[in-house]
């Protein structure tokens, strides 16, 4: 008995240690967060010392305008993004899924923008975007065409093509990887009972690769609510509130109004949108996993 009970906790006492480390690097700072968000906390103090006061920062970001203006200037950007990215990039997946001469150093030079530093990639963008000596408002007047405010009254889509620009290749990346790694039976059989390229692509590769798809969008997405740099660099928010995200308010409130209690409760706010998303997409997931599944079994049963 002793001997079964020792097999039965040895998996655990090797995962023990694991379990240690993620406790304190991931539990122990959420949890220290969600503590200080229920207190008026400023960093002139220790979150010991700082006043107890329940659910006020969470009631005040609720009331808050700004607040709301800044989730809203979130969820557009990240929708946007997002969405665009996926489109772009699976169809350069679907594009380039092809033996042709050339082609690796064709998807090596697609993925170069991925590599450079978000800071350099906003500086970039940036001089382009300029309104004088810009790259764009540059080619605008040589083409006699009148030269736009690209930061000022389109600031969020300029950003927004400026992030579809850099992080498209990691959609590209993964797409590819799911496209190259589906079964050439269902391909064959497809060819073979005469479907067509787009036939293929609606009906059996997009269903097959929509799992590893659906992932892909959602660590896309989680990374869209949490970009800083690019628009730190470019706008720093403005103009106005028209594209301060709300990864940019909490940096701003921590450091420039020092009010770390409402910094965290924010910080949980965003937290609890995206636990929302990612058990939403999860399920999701679970339902596309079933129908691909459904697909296979029936082109091995067709085979």
């Amino acid at each position: 008995m002793s001997r079964a009970l020792a097999n039965r906790l040895t998996p655990y006492m090797f995962m023990a240690p694991a379990v240690v480390i993620m406790a304190m690097a991931l539990i122990y700072p959420l949890g220290y967060m969600i503590w200080g968000s229920f207190r008026d906390w400023n960093p002139s103090q220790s979150i010991g010392e700082a006043e107890f006061v329940g659910l006020k920062n969470y009631v005040t970001l609720w009331n808050d305008p700004n607040f709301h203006e800044s989730l809203g200037v979130t969820l557009k950007f990240a929708f946007f993004v997002v969405s665009f990215e996926m489109i772009i990039g699976v169809g350069l997946a679907l594009l380039l899924d092809r033996n042709i001469r050339g082609m690796s150093v064709l998807r090596t030079l697609f993925i170069l923008p991925m590599m450079i530093a978000p800071v350099v990639v906003g500086l970039m963008w940036r001089y382009m975007y300029h309104p004088t000596v810009g790259t764009f408002n540059r080619f605008l007047d040589d083409w006699g065409l009148p030269k736009i405010d690209w930061l000022g009254q389109h600031a969020l889509g300029s950003i927004i093509i400026a992030d579809i620009w850099q992080w498209t290749p990691f959609i590209f990346i993964l797409s590819l990887a799911a496209l190259q790694s589906l079964p050439g039976s269902a391909l064959e059989a497809a060819k073979i009972d005469g479907a067509t390229s787009w036939q293929q692509i609606v009906h059996i590769k997009i269903p097959l690769m929509m799992p590893v798809l659906i992932v892909t969008c959602l660590l896309r997405l989680i990374d869209a609510f949490k970009v800083l740099e690019v628009i730190l660099v470019m706008t720093q928010g403005g103009p106005g509130l028209s594209t301060e995200i709300l990864a940019l308010r909490i940096s701003r409130t921590a450091t420039e109004f020092r009010e770390l209690g409402v910094a965290a409760a924010m910080s949980n706010y965003l937290l609890l949108l995206l636990l929302t998303l990612t058990v939403g997409m999860f399920l999701f997931t679970r339902l596309q996993e079933a129908r691909a599944a459904r697909i296979r079994a029936i082109i091995d049963e067709d085979a």
